[in-house]
């Protein structure tokens, strides 16, 4: 590598991206630093990372890159006690949404297991000295401030939906209210969690003590969870999902992940268009993309099979091996639209890691004795079309979260993102903004963007008047955005260009932050 930047990283949080910078300082390589970054995560971005939720890492050495899946699983049975379930409205400012939080929200966590695996299989260095940035950040504390008391303020009736919630992020100085916006964060139960999983590793969480309180819990108070379904919680090594894309090669996260196959889906209808043709933000740049959007969404809703006439036009677009698995995992697998954080690095020897976290909306309970919020993927009505409590037991939940790597002459990007079902049209662009407008990292990531969701054409607000004008002469509903904004996901971004130079950018629409080791 010439001489420059000798490790970059793009994450949510200052704190989360200093992790993974002092561990790859210290002689980490990129997967040592992203398993720092998932353990700050868990402290710094307490709603969108939880040692309670899941994830995916996407890891490239040489060769074919490898998809690491620990995303959370449905519980083996469930309980036959009387659930604890309940409703809470989060306030999104012009909107509210009902989310269902209690132990009976809760499905298995992946994230210790599958962090752990990365960490035997990757890493450089001990699961302990990769823990040790998040312990020190967690028994010190820090300041709330930037895009954590935003997200904070959002869910707050989640974040102090019970006294051990409350206990950490209540307002010391607001009664009743949620922690303020320069308020420090004590996270002493977090700490003393992330100190014994440093000596005793993942079995204290799937085998051991935090494992008996999680289930004990549900067993008194009405949760599904049993020692069986961590016990046998696997993470899964999965070989990601590969779509030829211009002249560049994409992969991204496979079924029975559902985000990278929409992504593939777009890709292949929108590499029959003219879109190359057309100037970023033209008119028939906008329409092709939303156009695109809407036929996959409405793929997505009636899944697949129920509109064969747009499915049989664009098969000649398709790979059959992707129209399949497409159709798979959508006739078997919840979707998860879930809150998400997104971690790209790359170090000195070109090695890339690409994580994804989630933790849903969070069910308002914390694992006893632990500091950190349970997931509610089993109270995400996204997840349950059919209604609550329908779910297919022991199944993996299928997730938008895409980590995403682009391989060509440009070199090696690694991106992903947050936003719930906008993960796949913020990549989405991010990709096309690269390829086919040939972008510098930095504009492909900040430049504005729409999405189209069921018959909402929502449109950033830097575009030309005149074209948005148009737009919504196109379409019955549009939404304006006035700037950019966090519901149009973060897609932190980071680069290694065929020259050996890194660049990178964190999505300023969630505040992101991208750091370097010179």
């Amino acid at each position: 590598m010439p001489e420059g930047k000798k490790g970059i990283v793009a994450a949510g949080s200052i704190h989360t991206a200093r992790a993974a910078l002092t561990t790859l300082e210290a002689g980490g390589n990129a997967f040592d630093a992203a398993v720092a970054a998932f353990f700050a995560a868990c402290v710094a971005e307490p709603v969108l990372a939880s040692p309670g939720g899941g994830g995916f890492l996407l890891a490239w050495r040489s060769g074919d890159p490898i998809l690491y899946d620990f995303f959370t699983q449905t519980p083996q049975q469930p309980t036959s006690s009387k659930l604890d379930f309940f409703p809470v409205h989060a306030d999104f400012g012009t909107t509210t949404q009902e989310f269902h939080l209690g132990l009976g929200s809760c499905a298995t966590p992946g994230a210790i297991r599958g962090i752990c695996q990365v960490q035997r299989d990757c890493c450089r260095m001990s699961l302990k000295q990769l823990i040790e940035p998040a312990l020190s950040l967690a028994r010190e504390g820090f300041v709330v401030e930037d895009f954590l008391p935003i997200l904070l303020d959002v869910v707050s009736r989640i974040y102090l939906a019970s006294p051990q919630a409350r206990e950490v992020f209540a307002s010391k100085t607001h009664p009743g209210k949620i922690l303020q916006d320069g308020e420090r964060l004590n996270q002493l139960e977090m700490a003393g969690f992330l100190e014994a999983l440093a000596g005793e590793g993942e079995d204290l969480f799937y085998r051991g003590e935090v494992a008996r309180k999680i289930t004990q819990s549900c067993r008194e108070r009405g949760g599904h969870l049993a020692m069986d379904d961590f016990d046998r919680y696997v993470a899964c090594k999965r070989h990601p999902l590969k779509v030829l894309y211009r002249d560049a090669t994409i992969w991204t996260n496979p079924p029975p992940a559902l985000g990278g196959t929409l992504i593939g889906l777009a890709l292949k209808l929108i590499a029959g268009s003219s879109l190359p043709q057309h100037e970023f933000g033209s008119l028939a740049h906008l329409e092709i993309l939303a156009r695109t959007m809407q036929l996959t969404g409405r793929l997505k809703r009636e899944h697949a099979g129920q509109f064969l006439g747009d499915l049989k036009r664009a098969e000649s677009l398709l790979d059959k091996e992707l129209l399949a698995a497409y159709q798979t995992i959508l006739a078997k697998h919840p979707i998860c639209p879930s809150g998400t954080t997104h971690i790209s690095v790359i170090d000195a020897d070109g090695h890339v890691a690409a994580l994804n976290l989630s933790n849903g909306s969070g069910s308002g309970i914390m694992a006893p004795d632990c500091g950190f919020m349970l997931n509610n993927m089993l109270g995400e009505e996204d997840l349950n079309p059919a209604g609550f409590h329908q779910w297919k037991p022991n199944t993996r939940i299928a997730s938008m979260m895409s980590p995403t790597l682009i391989f060509n002459r440009e070199g090696v990007l690694a991106t992903g993102s947050g936003g719930s079902n906008r993960i796949r049209s913020a990549i989405l662009q991010v990709i096309l903004n690269r390829i086919d407008f040939a972008m510098p990292v930095d504009e492909a990531v900040q430049n504005p963007r729409i999405h189209y969701e069921n018959g909402l054409l929502n449109v950033e607000g830097k575009f030309s008047p005149k074209v948005v004008r148009q737009m919504e002469e196109r379409f019955p509903k549009v939404k304006i955005w006035p700037d950019l904004n966090l519901f149009f996901g973060g897609a932190h971004t980071v680069l290694q260009r065929a020259d050996g130079e890194l660049e990178g950018v964190g999505d300023s629409r969630r505040m992101g932050v991208c750091l370097s080791l010179e």
